[in-house]
């Protein structure tokens, strides 16, 4: 069922279609190395043969997942051997590259940089995280997206119609809601569902004159399938969209989306401690001093987690992420401390005041330490103005309030006793 030529391949308009950079670069039959990412089943080492196919080119292939330095540099020695005067050169094409370590990647370099073979890689992993940058600024990337439910329906109908098996197992398609829904854009997962379910509805040998039709429904696809249907991989990219759409959905204050992300988590396998620590994470960063109580409540539904289990574990997780969703947000504390360390990478290691050093010896005291040190608890409101930040930094402002009535208050506090030092601009 894998398309040969371009115009039997369905979707990725935006590279193959007219005037796209894909086709333009196989009709020209000018090739230049790239990557190709995308989710898997959506037609990345169908389009790497097409290329290849379309413009006569010889393709090596290799596996990064079975593959090492000594499979590269054997299909490097043949490319060259095999290069003559003007001749194109070869493609290798590697599949699931982000799975290559460092080193294989740097024995790639020399022969894309010469042009000794022409680089196509295929991988379902954000190539800026999982390819090494020299190589990356070798090759063009690519994207492509998975595929529309008019791709999808399409592909069940040539392959109802066309395959060699399932053409004679005379399958109509009542409902396709379900082959949809857990194919999820995948071609391949849903080449292996429609299978499975043709498989499960035939009573008689095909293409004998009494084997009845197939009709295939919604409840009859899920009743054949156990797999999960929804896509979530908790090693791969999707793990971390999810995760970001999660906590930007509580930075929103959107507890029903903070909710749904949530689920998606839940349902995708995701560890439990996981999803607890991001809160945790996000009442300190994002709710912050706008409601104090929130790290409370994040650290207190950890520890639930921890003590109850699963899948009990998924109320006192809900219960957080309402509450942080639905709290007054401020990132006064995450942006003070972020500014704070770059002020020290900035000036370096400033010296602590005397007056605030510790004095255990006579020589430290006769040298000025801790002379002058006022004791807070001292004073009037347990508060006096002496300084605290080093000499050349003294007059730093890293704290700036945000406005809920929570932080206000921290900041007339602040008023109070620093005075002109905290009066905003």
């Amino acid at each position: 069922m894998r398309p040969r030529a371009l115009d039997d391949y369905l979707g990725q308009e935006h590279l193959v279609g007219p005037g796209a950079v894909l086709r333009t670069m196989i009709e020209s039959r000018r090739l230049s190395s790239f990557i190709l990412w995308g989710p898997p089943g959506v037609g990345k080492t169908t389009l790497a043969h097409i290329v290849a196919e379309a413009t006569g080119v010889t393709m090596y292939t290799i596996s990064a997942v079975t593959g090492g330095v000594k499979d590269v540099r054997e299909v490097i020695d043949k490319a060259e051997k095999s290069r003559f005067f003007d001749s194109p050169s070869p493609i290798l094409f590697i599949d699931e590259i982000h799975r290559f370590s460092k080193s294989q990647q740097d024995s790639l370099l020399g022969a894309v940089e010469r042009g000794t073979v022409t680089l196509i890689g295929a991988t379902t992993e954000n190539p800026s995280f999982e390819v090494i940058r020299p190589l990356l600024s070798r090759c063009q990337l690519y994207v492509l997206k998975p595929l529309s439910q008019d791709c999808l329906l399409r592909l069940v109908d040539r392959a109802i119609t066309v395959d060699a098996e399932l053409s004679k197992l005379n399958i109509t398609v009542r409902e396709h809601g379900a082959l949809l829904r857990y194919s999820g854009g995948d071609a391949r997962k849903l080449y292996n569902i429609l299978e499975l379910v043709a498989a499960a509805g035939q009573t008689t040998a095909p293409g004998t004159p009494e084997a009845p039709a197939i009709v295939i429904t919604d409840a009859m696809v899920e009743r054949c399938l156990q797999a999960n249907p929804l896509a979530y991989d908790k090693d791969g990219e999707m793990h971390y969209d999810i995760i970001s759409a999660f906590i930007k959905s509580i930075r929103g204050s959107d507890p029903d989306a903070a909710l749904y992300w949530m689920a998606r988590m839940i349902e995708g396998g995701e560890d439990p401690q996981f999803i607890a620590r991001r809160l945790v994470i996000s009442a300190a960063e994002d709710i912050g001093l706008a409601n104090p109580n929130a790290l409370l409540l994040a650290n207190a539904a950890f520890d639930a987690v921890m003590k109850i289990g699963w899948p009990e574990g998924r109320i006192p997780l809900a219960e957080c992420a309402v509450y942080l969703a639905a709290s007054p947000k401020s990132n006064s504390a995450y942006k003070a401390v972020n500014d704070a360390i770059d002020l020290v990478r900035q000036t370096g290691n400033q010296p602590v005041p005397l007056h605030l050093r510790n004095a255990p010896t006579q020589l430290m005291k006769e040298l000025g330490y801790a002379d002058g040190y006022k004791y807070a608890h001292d004073y009037e409101g347990h508060f006096v103005e002496q300084q605290f930040m080093p000499d050349a930094l003294r007059d730093s402002r890293l704290w700036h309030a945000q406005h809920s009535p929570a932080e206000e208050k921290l900041y007339r506090r602040m008023l109070d006793c620093w005075g002109k030092r905290y009066e905003e601009s």
